[in-house]
């Protein structure tokens, strides 16, 4: 049904339940003479009389009478519908779908949810793990989290993480047997364990940045992992070099099972952010996560 019908049925329920040309307008908020143009227009279009016109009144005709019991029904399920539709921008229920990656996830995401979700036991949340890059709009997610600087600039962003680093750690067995690398062209020399975007199917190129002067760098090495938690344990494991996020990598290389590695070519970054596409009337469950999830650390 194109959008002038619609309006068009909606001009004849109202005439035939003011029985007034003149109340239903104002009504509607019309004028009187285009009311009727609109019913005019609807008959000829119909080929039957809908309405019929007194100098006192006006009432529907047999076939306005059919029309009405149909119409009715439908017009109060539209608007019950609609009504439905305007409680989820207000009352916080509804299930908000967000994509992060895993380390986003466990040390951003959760730690908020954990608080919030005993709050509002009628949001739902569905989070999907993945370490590349999503199509929010086309996967129908609500929003995803990844690193600030890897976000569309017509997205709507929203930091929910301190500032980031990025190290380079191995296992203080695996340094004993290969020593250490001084710069990043060292890597070349060592075995150094990658990780394949699930989404994009490429291999993410370590970062590097020391007095301005970025780098980004292709390592090799017999692992390759689209897992994190893979990445980890193979490095702990004394299998090679790992790139990994510090708060990843902090509690071993405190507990020792992991060593550092070029320091001084690690330089803080934007950490995670919340984007999602412009929106006039976002739900009430997507404003309050997003505004749980909001980092208020310096």
């Amino acid at each position: 049904m194109q959008r002038e019908h619609l309006a068009d049925l909606t001009a004849f329920i109202a005439v035939a339940d003011e029985g007034s040309f003149t109340r239903a307008a104002a009504k509607l908020g019309s004028s009187q003479s285009a009311l009727s143009h609109t019913i005019r227009r609807l008959e000829s279009r119909l080929g039957v009389r809908l309405l019929s016109r007194t100098t006192r009144a006006v009432s529907p005709t047999e076939a306005g009478e059919r029309l009405l019991a149909t119409l009715r029904p439908a017009m109060h399920e539209i608007a019950m519908g609609l009504a439905t539709v305007s409680e989820l921008r207000d009352k916080p229920e509804g299930t908000v779908r967000l994509t992060a990656s895993e380390h986003a996830a466990n040390s951003v995401i959760w730690p908020a949810l954990r608080k919030f979700l005993p709050l509002y036991p009628d949001i739902n949340v569905e989070l999907n793990i993945d370490s590349g890059f999503v199509d929010i709009v086309s996967e129908r997610f609500d929003a995803g989290v990844r690193l600030g600087e890897s976000i569309a600039r017509d997205m709507i962003a929203v930091r929910i993480g301190p500032h980031a680093r990025l190290v380079p750690v191995a296992s203080p067995d695996y340094v004993a047997r290969r020593g250490v690398p001084e710069t990043p062209h060292d890597l070349a020399g060592h075995q150094c364990i990658n990780l394949r975007f699930r989404s994009r199917g490429n291999i993410y190129a370590w970062e590097f940045e020391k007095d301005g002067r970025e780098l980004n760098v292709r390592v090799d090495g017999q692992l390759t992992f689209d897992s994190m938690a893979m990445i980890l344990q193979a490095a702990l494991d004394g299998a090679g070099i790992a790139m990994m996020m510090d708060t990843y990598a902090r509690p071993h290389i405190e507990s020792g099972a992991l060593v550092p590695l070029l320091d001084e070519w690690c330089q803080p970054f934007s950490g995670y952010h919340l984007y999602y596409p412009s929106r006039r009337q976002p739900s009430a469950a997507f404003r309050l996560l997003v505004d749980a999830l909001r980092y208020r650390g310096d």
